[in-house]
Formats: C-alpha cells, structure tokens, sequence
C-alpha cells in the first residue's frame, strides 16, 4: 500500500547555509600556542635588557589575536535554511545569538534576483516579492552563490508546476 504525501510537505529543496571557517578549533588551539611561544621567544630579550613594555605590548598583540578568534568562531553558529514546497518557499535566518527570522513566499511569485559581475561572479543574491527584498547567502563565496542560484532557481520552476498528486488505479 503506498502512502500519499500531502502536497505542503513535498519538499522540492532544503538546504543549510553556514559560514566557512578555514580554521578548526583544534588548529586555533595549535596556533594560538605556537604564536605564544614565538612571541614569548622575541620578547624575553626585550625583557632582559629593562625594556619590559615591549614584552607587555607583544603580550597585547597575543590576546588581541586571541579575542579576534573567538569572535570569528562565536559568529560561525550563525545559518540559514531554505526550503521550498510547491506550496511555500520558507527562508529562515539565525544570527549568531540564536535571533531567529523567518520569510514565507509563494513559490509562484517570488523572484530570485542576482547581481553578476562580469570578473568576480555573483555577488549577490535576493529572494524579491511584493516589494520586499531579503539578500540570502551573504557570507557565501561566488562560486557558492552561482551554484546556490542554479538549484533555487529549478527548485521554484519546479514549485511553480504545482503540487504532484499520484493517481492509484
């Protein structure tokens, strides 16, 4: 016996959408200490010869780059989701705070618009409906931004054919 699927829960494309971080956790923790043992190796001279306040500064540059880093892997819990149904397409977006936002379109009349530069690729893409535009994907790179493009873009041509419905003899 086959089971039907209701036509809001077809789901045509989901994805998740997170920023990247070149560095792992584990590889910060690596460069943070060889950092610090390489500054604590051109620092201790200064601090032997009486002038201390350059150690004290190098020291600065050690938890400034430290502070830095964590910020960047502090914003990474940000993403966002896109779903499409033939019935809705559903852009959700979460900042690094957990503050949640959530768009709903329907598939026929929202319009993907993206802005193409000739030498860097797509630099922008928007998901534009009765006059409200939301840019997605704004940490993604060109590349990423084209290929995300390409299937949203099938993904809504496909919900604007309409819900499939499976005929049973």
């Amino acid at each position: 016996m086959a089971t039907s699927v209701r036509p809001e829960e077809q789901c045509i494309f989901a994805t998740r959408l997170t920023p990247y971080r070149s560095l792992s956790p584990r590889a910060f923790k690596r460069f943070i200490f060889i950092f610090c043992g390489v500054t604590f190796g051109l620092s201790l001279p200064f601090f032997l010869m009486g002038a201390w306040p350059v150690a004290g500064f190098m020291g600065l540059d050690v938890l400034l780059l430290y502070i830095a880093f964590k910020a960047s892997f502090r914003s990474a819990g940000a993403y966002e989701t896109v779903g499409v149904t033939p019935l809705e397409l559903v852009f959700e977006k979460v900042s690094a705070h957990g503050q949640r936002r959530v768009w709903r379109f329907n598939p026929y009349w929202v319009r993907l618009e993206q802005e193409v530069h000739e030498e860097f690729g797509t630099e922008r893409i928007a998901l534009v409906s009765r006059g409200e535009t939301v840019e997605i994907g704004a940490f993604l790179g060109p590349e990423q931004k084209a290929a995300l493009a390409r299937d949203l873009d099938k993904a809504l041509s496909t919900a604007r054919r309409g819900p499939r419905f499976e005929t049973f003899s």
